[in-house]
Order: C-alpha cells, then sequence, then structure tokens
C-alpha cells in the first residue's frame, strides 16, 4: 500500500455523473471526505448531523450505482440528505443550509432536479417511490424508484400501506431500510424489535456462534468470506418474514458502512429482474465523528459546535422554553390526579415527555411514528375515564386529522391536545411551522381550542386541561422562550371561553391569541403614544370565542385588530362571523384581522418569519394608522 498522500476526490464532484466516473476503489475515500466536509459545514451551520453521517457510505453506493436523477432517489423525512446535497452540486451552498436564503434542511424539489420528492414528515417515502416507479412503467420509461426509509420510520402504518400495493412496480421498485437503532428517539414497538427477536433467537443464534467460532480460527480472508456468510445466512433467517409477505425481494443485512459491499448488493439489486427489493441495511447514527457515535441521541439535531471537542454553542442562559414549562405543569398535574397520562408520537423529548416519563414511566406512552394510532388510543384511554394528553406537535398532528374528526370530537371524548411548535419554527421551515391548527380544530363541533400567551397562561391552561371532562380540549404554545414571569405555585382554572383584558383604551382594541400579546403590548404603546388610546385583550380562546368581550370592544372602540400566529381561517375568521352574525359591521366598524400570509414563509430566523409576516408591533400600529386614516405621526386625517 503506497504511503503516498491521497490526491482529494470530493473538489471534482459537482454531480453524480462525476462521482460514477471513480473507480470503485476511490469511493471509499470519497466516503471519508464526504463525511469530513458534511462535520465541517455542520459544525458552522448546526442542524441535522447524526443521521447524515449514518448514511455516507450509503450515499455514496446509491449516486455509484444507479443514473439518478433519472432514477429517482427519495430520502425519507430528507434530514440525512445533507451528504446528497454536497454531491448533488450543492456543495459551494452547503453552509447556507437552514439559513434565510440558503439551503433547505431537508430535500426539496425546488432546489435540485436530484430532490425528486420533497420531503420533512416521517414515511412517506415508499408511497412516493410507488408513484414514480407506475409511472415510469405506464410510460414506458426506464427509471426506477429508490426510496430510503429509516428503521423507525417504518413504526408508520403508511410505509405498509404502501409496501401491501408495491407488487404492481416490478423491478422498479428499490426500498432500502436504513436500520440504525433509532429514529429521533430510541424506537419503540413489537414491530421495531422483530428482526432483533430473529437473528437473536435460538433458531438462529446456536449455528450463528459456532460459524464465528471457525471463522475466528480461519485466516483474515476466510474469516472476511465467512462473515460475509454468516450475514447472508442472517438474511435468510430474516428475509422470508413480513417483508416477503408483503411481496418484496428481501436482501440483507448488509453492513451500511462497507461501501464495497453496498456496491456489490445494490449493482446486483439494480439488474435483477424480479419483482420489488428491500435491501436491509445496516447503519450506525453519528458513524465517524466520536462525539455523535457517544452521545445518545447521537448528535440527531445541533447547535454551531466546535469540530474538535465536539462542544456545541450553548445559548445565553434565558427563560424557561415553552416545552419545559408544559412538562412540568403536566408532572404536577400527574402528581395530582392518577388518571393523567401521556402520550407522544415518537417525540418523547421534542414534547417534554420524557421529563413525565421519568416520574410516571408507567403513564406515559411512546406510540412511535404513528400520530393516527395516538390520536385514537388517546380516546379509548379517555372512554375509560382516563385524561389522557395527547402531545404532538401542531404540523404532526395535521396527519391525525380524520381520528380527530371521527374518533374524538364526534363522540366528544375528553382528549386533551397539546401542540407544541404552534406558529413559525424558524429554520425547520414551512414543513415543520404550526400554522393550521386554528383553522383546523376551530371548525369542529365540541372542540375548546386555547392558545397560550406566556407561560404563565400555559401552566394555568394545562390545569383547565387536566380538569375538563366534558370534551376535547387542545392548548397550542411556540417552540422557544417564555418572557421569563415567575410561574404560579397553585395554577388557576380558567373559565371556558372568556379571555381577559391586559389593557384599558377608548379608540382602538387589539384582540390577541397567543405570544403575539407582547408585540400587541408594545404596539399599544406605540399608538397611546401618538395619541390614539388603545385596549388590549388577551382572548385566550379561539373556540368558544368570549362573544361578550368582543361584542364590547367591537362596539365602543373605532378600530378593532385580530392577532395570531396561524393562517386564515382561525381566530380572525371566526371574529368576523360574529360581527357578521350580529350585525355589528353595518355601523361602520372598522375590523382587521392579522394572521400568517396565504403562502409557505421560509426557513429563517422565527423573529424575521414574523417580520415578513407581518405579526409585530410595527405593523400593528400600521394597520391601526390605515384603518383609521391617520398619519404616521397621529394626528390629522390622511386625504384623498
Amino acid at each position: 500500500m503506497s504511503d503516498r498522500p491521497h490526491t482529494p476526490l470530493l473538489d471534482a464532484i459537482d454531480d453524480p455523473n462525476a462521482l460514477r466516473a471513480l473507480d470503485k476503489s476511490d469511493l471509499l475515500q470519497l466516503a471519508d471526505e464526504l463525511r469530513q466536509e458534511m462535520i465541517s459545514a455542520v459544525s458552522v451551520t448546526g442542524g441535522h448531523l447524526g443521521a447524515g453521517l449514518g448514511v455516507v457510505e450509503l450515499t455514496v453506493a446509491l449516486h455509484y450505482v444507479f443514473d439518478t436523477p433519472r432514477d429517482k432517489l427519495i430520502w425519507d423525512v430528507g434530514h440525512q440528505a445533507y451528504p446528497h446535497k454536497i454531491v448533488t452540486g450543492r456543495r459551494e451552498r452547503i453552509r447556507t443550509l437552514r439559513q434565510g436564503g440558503g439551503l433547505s434542511g431537508f430535500t426539496r424539489r425546488s432546489e435540485s432536479e436530484y430532490d425528486p420528492f420533497g420531503a420533512a414528515h416521517s414515511s412517506t417515502s415508499i408511497s412516493a417511490a410507488l408513484g414514480f416507479a407506475i409511472a415510469n412503467k405506464l410510460s414506458g420509461e426506464p427509471g426506477k424508484a429508490v426510496a430510503v426509509i429509516g428503521d423507525g420510520a417504518m413504526s408508520a402504518g403508511m410505509a405498509y400501506e404502501a409496501m401491501n400495493n408495491a407488487e404492481a412496480a416490478g423491478n422498479r421498485l428499490v426500498v432500502i431500510l436504513n436500520d440504525n437503532d433509532m429514529s429521533i428517539a430510541p424506537p419503540v414497538g413489537s414491530l421495531r424489535n422483530s428482526l432483533a427477536r430473529l437473528v437473536s433467537s435460538g433458531k438462529y443464534l446456536t449455528p450463528r456462534k459456532l460459524a464465528q467460532k471457525l471463522a475466528r480460527a480461519m485466516p483474515e480472508p476466510l474469516h472476511r468470506t465467512a462473515r460475509r456468510m454468516e450475514e447472508y445466512a442472517r438474511g435468510l433467517v430474516t428475509g422470508g418474514t413480513l417483508f416477503e409477505e408483503l411481496g418484496f425481494y428481501y436482501v440483507g443485512p448488509v453492513d451500511g458502512h462497507d461501501v464495497d459491499a453496498l456496491v456489490e448488493v445494490l449493482e446486483n439489486v439494480r439488474d435483477a429482474e424480479v419483482g420489488p427489493m428491500l435491501v436491509h441495511v445496516v447503519t450506525k447514527k453519528g458513524k465517524g465523528y466520536g462525539p455523535a457515535e457517544d452521545a445518545a441521541d447521537k448528535y440527531h439535531g445541533v447547535v454551531k459546535f466546535d469540530v474538535v471537542s465536539g462542544k456545541q454553542a450553548k445559548a445565553a442562559a434565558g427563560a424557561p422554553s415553552y416545552t419545559s414549562v408544559f412538562a412540568t405543569a403536566l408532572t404536577n398535574e400527574a402528581q395530582r390526579d392518577d388518571k393523567v397520562v401521556a402520550i407522544t408520537a415518537a417525540m418523547p423529548s421534542g414534547t417534554g415527555l420524557d421529563k413525565f416519563a421519568e416520574r410516571f414511566p408507567e403513564r406515559m406512552f411512546d406510540v412511535g411514528i404513528a400520530e393516527q394510532h395516538a390520536v385514537t388510543f388517546a380516546g379509548g384511554l379517555a372512554a375509560q375515564g382516563y385524561r389522557p394528553f395527547c402531545a404532538i406537535y401542531s404540523t404532526f398532528l395535521q396527519r391525525a386529522y380524520d381520528q380527530v374528526v371521527h374518533d374524538i370530537a364526534i363522540q366528544n371524548l375528553p382528549v386533551r391536545f397539546a401542540m407544541d411548535r404552534a406558529g413559525l419554527v424558524g429554520a425547520d421551515g414551512a414543513t415543520h411551522a404550526g400554522s393550521f391548527d386554528l383553522a383546523y380544530l376551530c371548525t369542529l363541533p365540541n372542540f375548546v381550542v386555547m392558545a397560550a400567551a406566556d407561560e404563565v397562561e400555559l401552566v394555568n391552561m394545562v390545569h383547565t386541561m387536566a380538569l375538563h371532562d366534558s370534551g376535547p380540549i387542545a392548548v397550542r404554545y411556540p417552540r422557544g422562550e417564555g418572557r421569563g414571569l415567575a410561574l404560579p405555585q397553585e395554577p388557576e382554572v380558567l373559565e371556558i371561553g372568556k379571555g381577559r383584558i391586559v389593557r384599558h383604551g377608548k379608540k382602538v382594541a387589539i384582540l390577541s391569541l397567543g405570544t403575539r400579546l407582547a408585540e400587541a403590548e408594545k404596539a399599544a404603546d406605540q399608538l397611546d403614544a401618538k395619541g390614539l388610546s388603545t385596549t388590549v385583550a388577551d382572548l385566550r380562546f379561539a373556540k368558544p370565542l368570549d362573544s361578550e368581550l368582543i361584542r364590547k370592544l367591537l362596539v365602543s372602540h373605532d378600530v378593532a385588530v385580530t392577532i395570531e400566529e396561524a393562517s386564515i381561517g382561525g381566530l380572525g375568521a371566526h371574529v368576523l362571523t360574529l360581527a357578521s352574525d350580529e350585525g355589528l359591521t353595518d355601523a361602520g366598524l372598522k375590523i382587521r384581522t392579522l394572521r400568517l400570509p396565504d403562502r409557505f414563509l421560509e426557513h429563517d430566523k422565527p423573529e424575521k418569519q414574523y417580520d415578513e409576516a407581518g405579526l409585530n408591533a410595527p405593523h400593528i400600529v400600521e394597520t391601526v394608522l390605515k384603518a383609521l386614516r391617520v398619519n404616521s405621526a397621529g394626528i390629522g386625517e390622511v386625504r384623498a
């Protein structure tokens, strides 16, 4: 073996065609360079690290073997696609990941022809790949479709719905099962453990142990061959189970960090004249970077960090996050009431329920990436007299909307929904923004929908939810820190459907829902300074509306402005409906609604997103002045 330094390879890779021009013997070096480039980039931008590190060799092998972009490569979720972005012409921009105007942290159709399908939620890849494969079949095009899906994503029923219909695609569909033992949290569920159980059973272990003992006594070349034979035998045991019953030809397990073995297997799969294929690839999340390998979460999501030490930059100490406030409040409710239970869909740390589980492990249920099941499971608990809190990000609750309607609302079951990440979420962008929950929940009969203006209100709302047994109830709250307010020792039970006046005025009324209350108060200060006496109300409830309070404010002020961190169809729409139904607009009342614009906002810092959305204090002031036709100094009327 030569001691001469390798000539860098990654610098010459500007698309997969250049990668495919390499000799197979160069692929390991390319993978090493790709891993180091990814570590360097994410240390600058922050983002998802562990998942991408685990698929470096797989990324290289897939682009080497398949003719992308003619062959469609679809990454489930997409947070492991940073190496893919680097080798598909986006290396020069990789240090703009998740920054305003930069690359998305997920796959995105508008970003590259090598991203045939956008993804940021889990378990969609096989369905999409099947669509591409059938389209090619119908049109007579030669391309294949390759879905890369993690083992954690296989806890979602959608993956099996797709596999159950995949036979028609024939050999045009390839599914790569990336088995890395975890998604964001440790995987859960009996199905996820089936592979491990099969290969650790006595039926398989006894001959396997014997083969290992014999192999260790062999010279190294024979040892390697024996080890691969053992892996093949392992595949014979595992492959004839669920996947083949679904019509897939199972191949594996394959070492996902052996690029030579990957290329060999994938070439065989590519050329096989059989039906759809499933390749079981075993990888290690965080592979090749010591701090990630040693971390419990494998550095799934990181802020900027020092490459040498792995130490992540610490944010300045601030107020507790809304997530942690919720977790503490719920734990306190569970301490008071043994009927309180908590449910999450593969997000125990993201929702704070990992803290709840430390205190009440038998009363916290992580159901995996299965939001539909989570909601109906909560319904069953509620029907049996328990008080379930279903903690799911606003954007993920969208996946279970039929269950919310059919299983909860229609039956009027007292399931409590805690919707974290309501509003805009920053670097994760449109796919994770909690923009639509007010619109999709406030239309449902029987529902109570609240929005916390600050952390004190959140504590009170959790307490209110715990005691609310007459139907479904939901609270929404944002990502990030609270306002630093002292939390109540004894929480207050809020009267359902009743808001509060935060400050009194006479000319302008700002009707706020949620954490825009702080901006509403700033706007009131500015309007007061212009001689426009301003009332600020925290409505607390999007449903039922505090009709009495709203009516009083509308008829006693010259202009009323609603503001919410949600799409059209929420608070503003319901206030306008109330005013219309009661004829309040007939007297020339001026009502203006501020809400998220009717478009998907790009990833950026949250404060910039809210400024772009027009939901900060200056926008409230501008809206009021325009409605009153008052100039910026607050004096005189603007004449045409």
